[in-house]
């Protein structure tokens, strides 16, 4: 695109589509979307716009590719890989989709509901649990994450023992392609053998195939009471052998299942106002498990969290244990879960890597890895703790007290991570479990990735983005 002589025809064409809510060029006005939420990541556009719905999505992506725009999608900028902000050229649009936030359809008898891009995720729970039905998707983010966010990052969250990721979700999408053609798939189909499936390509791409702008998602009967405990384990193979016993006796009952060792746990008690802690004394490791009912026939939460955690004490899987007596000792406890992250931030630097490995291999891993690392790089500390039913640690590695937080993630930040990539493959895992690649992890995925993989990603991308217009340097590696 021609600098000088287009980006004035095109804000003006721009303009005159969207009006004044729908296009901002104030500098002062696109300074906070400009940067990831983290602050790790700062960039650049010539205006972002807002479009309200999906025909106006899909004129300026046509605008776009008419002039060779790059088109940087944003939902509520709470992503961990800098995946929604734009480079520092400033010739991009920074396109949100917050201002296409309806929720079109809730069906209860089909258990779907039809949401837009910009629906945040909290809206939605309340919405569909009007209707007494539950979207079981949850995370730390839920104020600000938005539905067209969750579906491009493939979104796990706290659930996914039972429900499984926003894939699984996912049963229909609506898009706006490179070309500014409108894919409709938002019916729900249970065959459908039309070739590739366009849905499963767009979840998960990060934008960089085309720009969600509404999902038909799946729902479930809402909850009719549960139960959740906190308890204190000594190792995290005590904490696997716990999750096992459980996976026996409760079944599908068993929604969540944490671990979290004593430092993030610490954290949490220091920097967060409100909380407490949840057991009389300290243990190495924690587990949170929470069990479900949305069955009347299914037995009452508190009584089988009561009997299992009886038999997990005769079998010293566990050394302490609370249970739940209240909703709001249940989101008590959660909250110490969700507030790690930021209780992390307010510690100091710290490298964090959203990684997967085979479920049968994580409570060694933690333990194996975490020593490597912390042998590596004296001083560091790790933490490590996350979903254990899925595979999925969020394996942190702090910095050695008195470390300047702007220099340390660079180095030696990078190659802590170089290092710990490394051990997550040699695992058979991946380096990233439900964050996605953005351009934080961009090139690791590259020097990492099989030829295979590698070609792929890359000729899906030519495919369907030949001018490279949909989120220029995130997720697939040059």
């Amino acid at each position: 695109m021609n600098d000088a002589l287009e980006r004035p025809e095109l804000t003006d064409r721009l303009a005159a589509l969207l009006g004044p809510k729908g296009l901002t060029t104030d500098a002062h006005d696109l300074a906070p979307w400009l940067t990831d939420w983290r602050g790790r990541y700062h960039g650049a556009a010539m205006a972002m716009v807002a479009p309200a719905n999906t025909q106006e999505l899909a004129e300026i992506v046509c605008l776009a590719s008419e002039t060779g725009t790059p088109i940087v999608p944003q939902g509520g900028n709470s992503g961990m890989v800098g995946g929604a902000t734009p480079d520092s050229g400033g010739s991009a649009l920074l396109l949100s989709t917050r201002r296409m936030n309806a929720i079109r359809a809730i069906d209860p008898a089909a258990r779907t509901v039809v949401a837009e891009a910009g629906v945040v995720l909290q809206t939605l729970h309340e919405a569909v649990a009007a209707q007494g039905l539950r979207f079981p998707l949850t995370l730390g983010g839920k104020g600000s994450a938005t539905v067209g966010g969750l579906v491009s990052t493939n979104a796990g969250g706290t659930q996914v023992l039972r429900h499984g990721t926003m894939r699984a979700l996912v049963e229909g999408l609506e898009a706006v392609l490179p070309d500014g053609s409108i894919y409709n798939g938002l019916a729900t189909l249970k065959k459908d053998n039309r070739g590739y499936d366009i849905r499963h390509l767009l979840v998960g791409a990060e934008g960089t195939l085309g720009i969600v702008t509404a999902a038909t998602l799946k729902l479930v009967p809402a909850l009719i009471d549960r139960a959740v405990v906190w308890a204190g384990v000594r190792s995290p193979l005590a904490a696997r052998e716990l999750l096992l016993m459980l996976e026996a006796r409760a079944g599908r009952e068993m929604e969540g299942f944490e671990i979290v060792p004593q430092r993030c746990l610490a954290n949490v008690l220091h920097h967060i106002p409100g909380t407490r802690a949840p057991l009389a004394s300290a243990h190495p490791w924690h587990v949170l498990i929470e069990f479900a009912r949305d069955n009347a026939a299914a037995p009452p939460p508190q009584e089988l969290a009561e009997a299992l955690m009886a038999e997990a004490f005769e079998r010293d899987l566990v050394q302490d244990a609370a249970i739940s007596s209240s909703e709001s000792q249940a989101e008590a406890f959660w909250k110490l879960r969700d507030s790690i992250s930021e209780a992390e931030r307010a510690e100091g630097p710290a490298m964090q890597h959203d990684i997967s490995v085979p479920v049968a291999d994580m409570a060694r891993f933690i333990i194996e890895a975490g020593a490597e690392v912390e042998n590596r790089f004296p001083g560091t500390e790790v933490a490590a703790f996350g979903h254990m039913g899925d595979g999925n640690v969020h394996f942190h590695v702090a910095a050695p007290r008195g470390s300047d937080r702007a220099t340390w993630p660079e180095h030696p930040g990078k190659e802590i991570s170089g290092f710990v990539h490394d051990l997550v493959v040699a695992a058979g895992g991946s380096i990233s479990a439900e964050h996605g690649i953005g351009q934080m992890k961009r090139d690791e995925l590259g020097r990492l990735s099989d030829p295979a993989r590698l070609m792929a990603l890359k000729a899906i991308k030519q495919a369907f983005d030949p001018k490279g217009i949909m989120n220029p340097g995130k997720l697939v590696p040059l």
